[in-house]
């Protein structure tokens, strides 16, 4: 990692458009070159942040992925910021594309169903590779040019050697059905097709995820 002072982190993010922002301020950057940059704060004194910033995190997840065949942001460098609210943060090149959820909303029924299949073999390839992205939700999923899936916002991840068990996969999906628009696609009109997407990479756990 490396340190940014307060006037380098100025220069960096000038004439740059805010995309994401909260009662302190800016989260996230689209720079002059069109790289983001994304900010953290530290939560709490004693927080996940402390063992090892969400930046590091971020940029670490992204390059596993890669290794691991799933399409994620190309990291530029991560930084220490000399910041008062402000404590780490990660430029990177963004995917192109638009959320799914986005592109579900503006999609026929058949091409939604053919979407949401799509998604299901791409969250069936995470559970198997021992991916569990704890914010996993049509937000966090883009719809890429060329029609591939592509993951985004990747610091709540955690990546292990095996895959996932029957409890941490159903606890995925319990995520995704906070959200109305998906509980209502993934769960209620398109539930075949998401299984059936499931199944093609894990058919045995299929089964029992949407009995």
């Amino acid at each position: 990692m490396q340190t940014l002072s307060q006037p380098e982190l100025n220069a960096l993010s000038a004439n740059a458009r805010v995309l994401e922002l909260d009662g302190l301020g800016p989260k996230v950057l689209k720079l002059t070159d069109g790289s983001f940059l994304k900010l953290f704060r530290k939560r709490s004194l004693f927080s996940r942040e402390t063992l090892k910033p969400y930046a590091k995190r971020f940029a670490e997840n992204a390059e596993r992925l890669k290794r691991l065949g799933f399409n994620s942001p190309e990291i530029i460098q991560v930084y220490w910021l000399v910041d008062p609210i402000n404590k780490t943060a990660v430029h990177y090149w963004p995917l192109p594309g638009e959320t799914l959820r986005q592109v579900l909303r503006n999609s026929p029924g058949e091409r939604r169903q053919a979407l949401v299949e799509q998604f299901g073999e791409l969250l069936a390839k995470l559970h198997a590779t021992g991916v569990y992205f704890r914010s996993v939700h049509l937000g966090n999923v883009l719809v890429q040019p060329d029609g591939k899936l592509g993951l985004i916002d990747l610091a709540d991840m955690h990546i292990s050697h095996f895959a996932l068990s029957l409890h941490k996969r159903q606890r995925n999906l319990k995520h995704m059905r906070r959200y109305a628009d998906d509980q209502k696609w993934l769960f209620e009109e398109h539930r075949d097709a998401l299984k059936t997407g499931y199944s093609r990479i894990a058919k045995k756990q299929a089964a029992k995820l949407f009995a």
